[in-house]
């Protein structure tokens, strides 16, 4: 991939692993509700798609179903309370980061989360300030797998978006970034979610661990 001068990262389930943090706060809210916890093996491949993804998995609950913007504020509410408490960087990834920097290629984050979160989040990490952009799911009008925030990326960096490449581990990533003009590699590491087998969603490349982006630069 010549000409790559920036890597944009996905968030939950490609740059960080935050699916202990986001199951705790679902387990918090259905034990208000007298529920049983679900363990961890049931709510990771929900997690790329937040508290949509998990109030589905934990409650059968989908945007405009009764008691559903209750149950969604409660839950943001725990997990911005214990944000970074077991979210850690996947293996690798930190290694990744310093190369990239020391290369001087750009990074930066684009996802879905809210910036409310994104930010504390990426600050706990230890990471808001060596991003060169942060972009977060209501940072534009529209999130992914509209280009919006990809494009929002790119004019930040000043890169024409053919000089970036996403990485991501949910199909609505790599549609975003084919929408925005971006190459796009696919983190089979990742949650991977409900879009179906990973060889389907037309990513320039699968990856299975961080360090194999060096092998696209």
């Amino acid at each position: 991939m010549p000409n790559i001068r920036a890597v944009l990262f996905d968030l939950d389930g490609t740059l960080a692993d935050t699916a202990p943090d986001l199951a705790r706060a679902l387990n918090r809210v259905r034990a208000e509700n007298g529920l049983e916890r679900m363990p961890a093996e049931t709510t990771r491949p929900y997690t790329s798609s937040g508290a949509r993804g998990l109030l589905k998995v934990g409650f059968g609950l989908n945007p405009g179903d009764e008691n559903y913007e209750a149950l969604r504020s409660r839950f943001l509410d725990f997990y911005a309370a214990e944000i970074c408490v077991e979210t850690c960087l996947f293996e690798g990834m930190a290694e990744l980061l310093a190369r990239l920097e020391l290369d001087r290629i750009l990074w930066g984050v684009v996802t879905n989360k809210s910036e409310r979160l994104t930010i504390p989040l990426l600050q706990s990490l230890q990471l808001a300030t060596r991003a060169a952009c942060i972009v977060g799911g209501d940072t534009t009008s529209r999130a992914k797998p509209h280009p919006d925030p990809l494009l929002h990326a790119a004019a930040t960096l000043r890169l024409d978006p053919a000089d970036c490449l996403y990485l991501g581990d949910d199909l609505r990533d790599i549609q975003s970034a084919r929408a925005a003009g971006m190459r796009a590699l696919a983190a089979r590491y990742g949650y991977l979610g409900d879009g179906g087998p990973i060889e389907s969603w037309q990513a320039d490349a699968i990856i299975d661990h961080p360090r194999q982006v060096l092998d696209y630069l």
